[in-house]
C-alpha cells in the first residue's frame, strides 16, 4: 500500500476536562464537530510525512474447548499477517505492526481450569498464549474479573515458574487503589509498554520503529452488575448505556486520559482505544465525542464487522462493515473495529496517517484490511503455520480436558441451543433444560418451589455441533447435530459429558432460593426483557421453567409483559399473575422461586428481594463428601444440577425437545414475532 500525504488538518486536545465534567454532560448532547475545544486549545505537531500501522487486532477470546484447534490457527493467521511478504525482498510488507486486544482475554471454563493441572494455576495458560502471541497491550473487559480480583491479581503478576503477563492491562475509567488485591500492581500512565508488564495502568505508549502510539483502555461501567469486580471503583458509577448524558459521563472519562497522554508526550499524534463496552453502539457514540483518538478497537459484543471481500466462516454473516468511520469531536475520521471473540478470526487494519497523524479512510485497501477466518481454509489461505510454543500449551491443556470427556450423564437426540445470539434473545432448548435442571434440583430442598429464572448471559456454548453439507457455505444450509463421538474418551454420539456441561456452563453458578410476590415477580420478568432492542444481546435475557409470559419489545422498557402464568411440567396454568398486562389477584401472594445466586446479589441488575434466601450450594471443597453422581462440582451448583438431573431422566432415554424459531417459543412469547398463547 503506498503511502500518501493528506493536507495537514490540525487537531486539537484538552486541559482540565477533568476538573469540567459538568461542562462535558451539558456540551456533549449537542457536542459541536469541527472546531469545538474545551479547555485550551492547543495544536498537535507535525513531524513526519506519514506514516502505516498495521493493527492486528482482536477481542473475547475466551477461551473453551473450540480454542484447543482455534488458537494455533489463530497464531498461524496472525504470524502469517504480521511476516506478510509479498514481493519476497525479505522484508515485512508492513514493518509497522502493533498487536492489541479489549478485552475478555480469558473466561472460567475447562481451558481455564486445566491450567490447574498443567501450570499451577488456572488460567496461566491463557496468558501463556497471549504473552506468545505478542500482545502489546490489551484493556480489561469483564470477565476477567468473573473469578474475583484475587485470581486477576494471581495471573498478572510473575510468579515462580510463572511470567505473568508481558504486557500491560488497560482501564481509564477504574480505580485500582480501591482493591486490596490490585493497588499494588498499579503503575504511572503513559509509559512505555515494553517497561510495565505485570502492571495495571490507564495508557501506555507503544513505539513502533521509532514511532511513538498511544494506548488507552476503557471498560464498560456496567462491570459491577454483570461480574465480580472486587473492590475496584468503576466510574461513571451510574451508566446506561441508552442515556446520551451517561455516555458523554464515559467519554469524559477517557478523554482525560488521552488529553494527559498527549499533553505530557507532544510528540504523539496516533492513539487507540481499546474500548470493551458490551454493545458496539456504544463505542460508535463514543468515537463522536472524543478528541484525539484515531481507532477505537470495540469489545465484548462480538460483532463481526466484515467488508465484501472477506472469507468468513462457515454460516458467519458480517453484522457491519470493516472497518465503521465516524466524525470524532475534533472533525478528524475515527475508525472502530470489532471481529468476533473466541480466538475465531484476526482483525487486520491496515492504515495510512498523515503528517498530522490524522487517518486517511480513502487509504484503507478491503483487499488487506479486515477479518481473517481462523479455521482451516483461514491458514492455508495466507500459508499460515501454528506457533510451536502455542501448539505444546494447547496440547497439554487437551489432555486434562479429553478426561472429562469420558464422564458421561446423559443423552440428546438433538442440538442443544446455547449460542450467544439466542440464549440472550428468544427461549432455546437449552434454556429450558439446565431451568428445568435448577427448578428440579431446587425442589429437593423446599418442595414449594414452583419457578426457575435464570440468565441467558450464563450459557456459554451449546452442546451438540454445526456443520454443513459438503461444498455449502451458506447459514441456511446448517446442520445442528446432538454432541459427536470421541473416540479417544470412550465417548459415543449424543452422549453429554461432564465436559460438555463445564463448557457450556462455565460460570458454574450456585443456586439460590428466593420468595417473590406476584409484584416482586412481574417486576423481575419485566427487568428480563428490559434491554432487548435491535441489535442487542443483553445477557440478563432470561431462560425460564415453571412459567410463561409474552412480552412486546416495542413498549418502553418497564411496561411490556402482556400475559404471565405459572404452569407445571405438563403446561397446565396453576396461577394466571398477569392477564391484559394488568395484575392479576392478591399482590400480596408468594412463589417459591430458584435463580442464579450471582442473579440473586443484583447481578445483571435484578431486582430480587434479599428476604428469605438460601443459598444452595455446598461450601465443602472436598469431593469425597459431595453426594449423588455428579462429583466434579460443588452439589447446589448449576453444572452439579444439570449434571444430576440428566443422569435421572435422560440417561437411557435421550433428550428430544428440538430447539424451534422464536415464532414458536413458548415460555418466553415475543409478541413481535408470534400471537400471545400463554393461556
Amino acid at each position: 500500500m503506498s503511502k500518501q500525504v493528506k493536507k495537514p488538518n490540525n487537531r486539537f486536545m484538552c486541559r482540565d476536562l477533568s476538573a469540567s465534567q459538568l461542562s462535558w454532560l451539558i456540551t456533549s448532547s449537542i457536542f459541536l464537530f469541527v472546531g469545538t475545544t474545551v479547555g485550551v486549545a492547543q495544536v498537535k505537531t507535525a513531524h513526519k510525512s506519514g506514516f502505516t500501522l498495521q493493527l492486528l487486532h482482536t477481542s473475547d477470546q475466551e477461551a473453551g474447548v473450540p480454542a484447543l484447534k482455534d488458537v494455533p490457527n489463530f497464531s498461524a493467521v496472525l504470524n502469517a499477517l504480521k511476516n506478510q511478504d509479498a514481493n519476497r525482498d525479505g522484508k515485512p510488507d508492513y514493518p509497522n505492526t502493533l498487536i492489541l486486544s479489549s478485552g475478555d482475554a480469558y473466561i472460567p471454563s475447562p481451558f481455564l481450569f486445566a491450567s490447574d493441572t498443567v501450570f499451577g494455576g488456572q488460567g496461566r495458560g491463557d496468558i501463556l498464549i497471549l504473552n506468545a502471541l505478542g500482545f502489546g497491550a490489551i484493556a480489561f473487559g469483564n470477565h476477567e474479573f468473573d473469578l474475583g480480583t484475587g485470581v486477576v491479581a494471581d495471573l498478572i503478576r510473575p510468579q515462580e515458574d510463572y511470567p505473568g503477563t508481558k504486557f500491560p492491562y488497560l482501564s481509564t475509567n477504574i480505580d485500582f487503589s480501591t482493591d486490596k488485591d490490585l493497588a499494588k500492581l498499579v503503575t504511572a500512565d503513559g509509559q512505555e509498554a515494553s517497561k510495565i508488564p505485570n502492571k495495571i495502568a490507564r495508557s501506555t505508549i507503544i513505539t513502533v520503529n521509532g514511532e511513538k502510539i498511544g494506548v488507552v483502555g476503557a471498560t464498560t461501567p456496567t462491570l459491577r452488575s454483570i461480574s465480580s469486580p472486587g473492590g475496584v471503583t468503576v466510574l461513571p458509577k451510574e451508566f446506561n448505556d441508552r442515556d446520551a448524558a451517561d455516555i458523554a459521563a464515559l467519554a469524559a472519562e477517557i478523554q482525560t486520559s488521552v488529553d494527559t497522554l498527549l499533553t505530557k508526550n507532544p510528540e504523539i499524534n496516533k492513539v487507540i482505544l481499546l474500548a470493551h463496552m458490551q454493545q458496539i453502539a456504544v463505542e460508535q457514540k463514543l468515537a463522536e465525542l472524543l478528541k484525539g483518538v484515531d481507532i477505537i478497537v470495540a469489545g465484548g459484543s462480538n460483532t463481526l464487522l466484515a467488508d465484501k471481500t472477506d472469507r468468513l466462516r462457515v454460516g458467519d454473516k458480517s453484522a457491519g462493515t470493516y472497518p465503521i468511520l465516524k466524525k470524532a469531536a475534533d472533525g478528524n475520521p475515527i475508525a472502530v473495529v470489532n471481529t468476533d471473540g473466541n480466538y475465531r478470526y484476526v482483525g487486520r487494519l491496515v492504515v495510512n496517517f498523515d503528517a498530522n497523524g490524522v487517518i486517511i479512510p480513502k487509504n484503507i485497501d478491503s483487499k488487506i484490511s479486515g477479518v481473517y477466518a481462523t479455521d482451516s481454509p483461514g491458514v492455508a489461505a495466507v500459508g499460515g503455520k501454528p506457533d510451536a510454543k502455542i501448539v505444546a500449551i494447547t496440547e497439554a491443556l487437551k489432555k486434562v480436558i479429553i478426561a472429562q470427556d469420558s464422564l458421561i450423564f446423559g443423552k440428546t437426540n438433538v442440538f442443544l441451543n446455547g449460542w450467544r445470539g439466542d440464549v440472550r434473545t428468544q427461549e432455546t432448548n437449552f434454556g429450558n433444560l439446565t431451568a428445568e435442571a435448577n427448578l428440579a434440583i431446587a425442589k429437593r430442598y423446599d418442595p414449594k418451589t414452583v419457578i426457575s429464572i435464570k440468565n441467558g448471559g450464563g450459557i456459554r456454548d451449546n452442546i451438540g455441533i454445526y456443520t454443513f453439507p459438503p461444498g455449502s457455505t451458506r447459514s441456511q444450509d446448517v446442520i445442528k447435530l446432538p454432541p459427536q463421538a470421541n473416540p479417544v474418551a470412550g465417548k459415543k454420539e449424543k452422549e453429554i459429558s461432564q465436559l460438555d456441561i463445564i463448557n457450556a456452563l462455565r460460570f458454574n453458578n450456585g443456586l439460590t432460593l428466593v420468595t417473590l410476590n406476584a409484584t416482586e415477580l412481574l417486576a423481575v420478568i419485566e427487568h428480563s426483557v428490559a434491554a432487548i432492542a435491535p441489535g442487542a444481546t443483553p445477557g440478563s435475557f432470561p431462560q425460564v421453567a415453571g412459567l410463561a409470559f409474552s412480552f412486546d419489545p416495542n413498549l418502553p422498557a418497564g411496561k411490556r409483559v402482556k400475559s404471565l402464568a405459572i404452569k407445571d411440567r405438563k403446561g397446565k396454568i396453576i396461577d394466571v399473575v398477569v392477564k391484559n398486562a394488568e395484575l392479576v389477584g392478591d399482590s400480596n401472594r408468594i412463589f417459591r422461586t430458584v435463580t442464579l445466586n450471582f442473579l440473586a446479589g443484583g447481578g445483571d441488575g435484578y431486582p430480587f428481594p434479599k428476604r428469605e434466601r438460601v443459598d444452595l450450594t455446598s461450601k465443602d471443597a472436598d469431593n469425597s463428601k459431595r453426594t449423588g453422581l455428579a462429583t466434579f462440582a460443588a452439589d447446589g451448583s448449576e453444572q452439579d444440577a444439570l449434571a444430576e438431573y440428566l443422569a435421572a431422566n435422560f440417561k437411557q432415554i435421550p433428550f428430544t425437545q428440538r430447539d424451534v424459531p422464536p415464532a414458536e417459543d413458548t415460555r418466553i412469547q415475543n409478541l413481535k414475532l408470534r400471537k400471545d398463547v400463554v393461556f
